[in-house]
């Protein structure tokens, strides 16, 4: 191996995939391995993973479990939802929007054990691969990456499980047999793809479902929330105040019980290919809901019709993971002054799979009764302003108009 790698730092999950990826390190480039596994609410205990790193030889200084919940939530999810990105249109991008924070943490990681490099368990038909390494190289340019599914020959399930064999690793009852689809997991959402959802002509089966009930088998009687936004983020629950995390949580189980947030997607991955997925984002379909009421109460019609216009570029760019790059940071300097009066409260209501907003207030409203009521509006707008209005925008359909005839 060229340029000799002395220490490297693994995102580590403590599976199948990783584990290997851990001894074949060990192996292949004769280096310490530091493992990092985050805590993004994945809703998995995580303590398993330290002890399979203590077993593959990994110094108990060296293995770093970090709960990044907060972080996440606050400094990642939080500003995107400002923007109302949508990838595509549909997809919330939960996947995409943890990848960042993720390789964040590698690279401080990295500066404070002194590691020459990082590592992922990123395949190389995948965005995820271009997510952690775009951030890698942005924050420390002279990095070394290694992604194994680049490298090795352990092509297919069987031969990791051989390899894993070989070299004592613990392979799951679960795994050796072919696994039905794969799926990736953090507060905001859980994604399924591969094996029985390659077919986009075959409805999800319900048992690929794992964070909402099925809208059908949610309660009969609707149930109502309000959500208070300050600048553009979301503060409180029904009243309560509550840390970004902690609501995103709260919401994550109100959208479990009334089913909200499937989401079956067939999407076009930055490397070239189509993939169809399955999206459970519960919390997250309702608070982004909730965050255009209050826009709509809020934000100037230039204001409001610009974002419109900046969030796909604004989404794509999270996709495809440039989130460290100038350009989203110069487009989030403008959806955040965008959100200076986005402050009050948005009343929705949940009910089989939906989440509609049925009221919004707030103390910087544009909205005016007196000036849209039918009744008399008391001299607030003169109707006959109007006319000069259309003329002054007709002027041109006239011209041309008249050149046709």
């Amino acid at each position: 191996m060229s340029d000799k790698i002395n220490r490297v730092v693994l995102a580590y999950s403590g599976g199948l995939d990783t584990s290997v990826i851990l001894k074949w390190l060990q192996q292949e480039y004769q280096c310490e391995v530091v493992t990092f596994t985050a805590d993004l609410g994945q809703g998995e205990e995580l303590e398993p993973a330290r002890k399979k790193a203590e077993m593959a030889g990994v110094k108990p200084e060296h293995i770093f479990i970090d709960d990044l919940r907060e972080e996440f939530v606050r400094d990642f999810v939080f500003p995107m939802m400002r923007a109302n990105a949508l990838y595509e249109g549909t997809y919330l991008l939960g996947t995409s929007i943890a990848r960042p924070l993720i390789a964040k943490r590698q690279i401080e990681i990295a500066r404070m054990v002194n590691a020459d490099a990082v590592s992922h368990g990123a395949t190389g038909k995948g965005n995820d691969q271009v997510r952690f390494e775009l951030g890698y190289y942005a924050l420390n340019p002279d990095i070394k990456v290694i992604a194994p599914w680049r490298e090795w020959d352990l092509t297919s399930r069987t031969r990791l499980i051989e390899f894993a064999e070989a070299h004592q690793i613990p392979v799951a009852k679960d795994k050796r047999g072919e696994s039905p689809f794969s799926t990736d997991a953090n507060l905001l959402h859980t994604s399924s793809e591969g094996k029985v959802l390659e077919d986009p002509w075959q409805e999800v089966p319900d048992y690929v479902y794992s964070r909402t009930v099925n809208p059908e088998d949610a309660p009969d009687a609707p149930e109502t929330i309000t959500i208070d936004f300050e600048r553009g983020d979301g503060v409180s629950l029904n009243g309560e105040a509550m840390s970004p995390a902690t609501l995103l949580t709260a919401l994550n189980e109100l959208g479990r019980k009334h089913g909200i947030g499937r989401l079956d997607l067939v999407e076009n991955r930055f490397v070239g290919m189509k993939s169809r997925g399955m999206y459970e984002t519960p919390g997250g379909t309702i608070y982004s809901i909730a965050h255009r009421g209050i826009e709509q109460i809020t934000l100037d019609r230039g204001a409001a019709h610009l974002k419109d216009e900046l969030a796909p570029r604004y989404a794509e760019l999270i996709y495809n993971g440039f989130w460290f790059a100038p350009e989203r940071e110069m487009l989030q300097a403008a959806i955040d002054h965008s959100q200076e009066k986005v402050t009050g409260t948005v009343r929705l209501k949940l009910y089989k799979g939906q989440a509609t907003v049925t009221g919004r207030k707030s103390p910087y409203s544009l909205y005016s009764e007196k000036v849209v009521t039918f009744e008399d509006d008391q001299g607030a707008y003169d109707q006959r302003d109007a006319a000069g209005f259309i003329k002054l925008n007709a002027l041109r359909l006239r011209l041309l108009g008249r050149r046709e005839s």
